[in-house]
């Protein structure tokens, strides 16, 4: 069964880190640019941060700039999240998507297809 699941989201205080990880099954992430995007409630979903598996250039939203870091494993087929100096603005479900094309294009225009269950991160004290 070809899937992605999401993983690593809890409850943290503000300052407070978190890693989460996008787990992929029956497939390998080779070919893919991989993104992280979250959405809260009545809000739009936003693209945070993402990876090209294939050079591993990634991309940032400037929200998360220098807190958020992406990266892949070597058997390419997990995705992480490592968040550090997490913020209350920063709660939201979490999604890990694929597609094709740059980092920041994938980023920026949410790639099409249907989202996994996500993770939930929430930061408060």
């Amino acid at each position: 069964q070809v899937k992605l699941v999401e993983s690593g989201g809890g409850l943290v205080q503000p300052g407070g880190s978190l890693r989460l990880s996008c787990a992929a099954f029956g497939f390998t992430l080779d070919r893919y640019t991989m993104g992280w995007y979250r959405q809260v409630p009545g809000k739009e979903r936003e693209g945070v941060s993402c990876i090209k598996i294939s050079d591993g250039t990634s991309y940032h939203a400037d929200s998360v700039k220098g807190r958020f870091t992406i990266s892949r494993d070597d058997a390419k087929t997990t995705v992480y999240l490592e968040m550090i100096n997490l913020e209350p603005e920063d709660t939201a479900v979490y999604y890990c998507a694929p597609g094709l094309g740059t980092a920041q294009t994938m980023c920026v225009h949410l790639p099409a297809g249907s989202w996994g269950q996500g993770t939930q991160v929430t930061v408060s004290s």
